[in-house]
């Protein structure tokens, strides 16, 4: 990330004194690092989704058998502690935190997070009628809405 800032500009540099009267550089400079902005946050975008994707995947192979790594619920519950959790409370909402989809978004995620715990703890306490009804009911569409969203304010940023 910190070279794709490097090669689009970052927010945070005031632009060098120029020998005009009006220095009208500094307008454009500011517009390209908006610019530059907007491009790494659809950039991470992407990389959130596959975040995302990558942790249901995990969470799978937990379920499955596939994995001895063991899953805390009250860890799992926390939406702050994944890849796109961090991302969200960071870079994603720096950037997109004024967006009215961010917060539904936010909300989404936290919901995929309970959903996922309630998974594990069903899974956990054997009780796989309930661990699959919750896997294709409230977990499937968490994850949907995490997804849909993250695309929309892709989708906006572009």
């Amino acid at each position: 990330m910190q070279i794709l800032r490097r090669v689009f500009g970052s927010g945070g540099r005031a632009a060098a004194p120029g020998l005009e009267l009006i220095d009208s550089r500094s307008a454009c400079e500011a517009a390209d690092s908006l610019r530059a902005d907007t491009v790494l946050a659809a950039l991470d975008i992407d990389a959130a989704i596959n975040a995302h994707e990558r942790w249901k995947e995990h969470l799978m192979d937990y379920l499955e058998g596939r994995t001895r790594h063991g899953l805390d619920p009250a860890e799992v519950r926390r939406s702050d502690r994944g890849a796109l959790g961090r991302w969200l409370h960071g870079v994603g909402g720096e950037v997109m935190g004024h967006l009215p989809a961010y917060a539904v978004l936010m909300a989404r995620h936290r919901y995929f997070h309970e959903q996922a715990a309630l998974l594990i703890e069903l899974a956990q306490l054997g009780e796989w009628d309930k661990a699959v009804a919750v896997l294709n009911g409230g977990y499937r569409y968490g994850s949907g809405q995490v997804v849909l969203l993250l695309k929309e304010l892709k989708r906006g940023l572009v």
